[in-house]
């Protein structure tokens, strides 16, 4: 269909449709000594001598609240959001230079403000990176793990292959070097133009295939309770045992709920180069996730992909019904993951 959307609105309604979900994803079996809660720390929380941003909260501040609750004040309410579904969070801000970019290759401009609208330009550098940037298409189809660099201005810059019109979502996760800065994960969305053509979620399977790799994943994914996740990786039948470090890990996760897109926060735990990375979860909620596991082996990263159901219910979003305003057909390319 060719109806015009505005992608804004569609988030807004996302947003409102779902309450809280937790940050970032995370790397597996670190090859050095893991520091603890390295992510698991992200929080809202200004640098020095900055005042907090005013992010709003969900629009009706009680989601998952029984019946006459008291309600959240908007300060609270907007504390409790997961990293992810706010472009402003803790007084930093996700300014996209680009927030329009075409379909197929083309480069991304961002940068992260602080409170007084300057770019920040001094980081903690966590996993191996100042800055983790990930690209996920509204369908959960694409999913792009990018490395962005860096300008003297505090200016990102990282060059990216959209396959396909519609909506997307970019996620910025990152530490200020600034006095007491905690982890911040931020997330804002982009528009490609053209004719939007959604495609279905994937069906929920225990196995992916990537590149002649098989990708088997263990264990369950439960609402509001700890579990672990187990991916095991062969190729050709045969386990795969000398994973390579990748972000000075093994593997690294991502998990993104279907709808609003938050972040589902996952912890990892020791292990070695294969053939299995673990990771400790815990679903903010019911609903449908999508997980992603970086992986190298042989000097090339790959990206096997899973659809998952935390609990029995499904708590997605309702799925677009519009288009982003067409400039032709646009090819479709869905389910495709590549690195920057």
């Amino acid at each position: 269909m060719n109806t015009g959307v505005k992608i804004t609105a569609y988030a807004a309604a996302l947003a409102a449709t779902f309450g809280a979900a937790y940050g970032v994803g995370k790397g597996v079996g670190p090859v050095e000594e893991p520091k603890k809660a390295e992510h698991g720390d992200h929080a809202a929380a200004p640098s020095e001598g900055q005042a907090p941003s005013k992010s709003p909260a969900a629009a009706d501040g009680h989601a998952g609240h029984e019946e006459g609750a008291t309600a959240e004040t908007p300060a609270a309410a907007a504390a409790n959001l997961p990293g992810g579904l706010q472009v402003s969070d803790g007084g930093y801000t996700l300014a996209l230079e680009t927030p329009t970019p075409a379909t197929g290759k083309s480069v991304l401009k961002f940068s992260i403000k602080d409170a007084a609208g300057k770019k920040v330009t001094a980081f903690t550098t966590e996993h191996g990176k100042e800055l983790h940037f990930i690209v996920a298409s509204r369908d959960l189809n694409t999913f792009r793990h990018l490395h962005p660099v860096k300008a003297a201005d505090g200016t990102w810059t990282t060059p990216v292959d959209l396959p396909a019109a519609g909506g997307y979502k970019a996620f910025a996760d990152f530490k200020p070097a600034a006095p007491g800065a905690k982890g911040v994960t931020l997330g804002a969305d982009l528009a490609v133009p053209g004719a939007y053509a959604p495609k279905p979620l994937p069906a929920v399977v225990p196995t992916a295939a990537v590149d002649g790799y098989q990708v088997r994943l263990g264990g369950t994914l439960d609402p509001g309770k700890a579990g672990e996740l187990k991916l095991t990786v062969t190729k050709a039948g045969k386990p795969v045992t000398d994973l390579e470090p990748y972000l000075g890990a093994y593997g690294h996760l991502v998990a993104l709920r279907d709808g609003d897109l938050a972040y589902l926060h996952v912890h990892p735990n020791e292990g070695g180069p294969g053939p299995d990375v673990s990771f400790t979860a815990t679903a903010p909620s019911a609903g449908t996730y999508r997980l992603f596991l970086d992986f190298q082996h042989e000097g090339k990263v790959r990206t096997a992909a899973f659809t998952v159901t935390a609990g029995a219910a499904k708590a997605t979003a309702p799925a677009p019904t519009t288009t982003v305003p067409a400039a032709g057909d646009a090819a479709d390319d869905a389910g495709e993951h590549t690195h920057g």
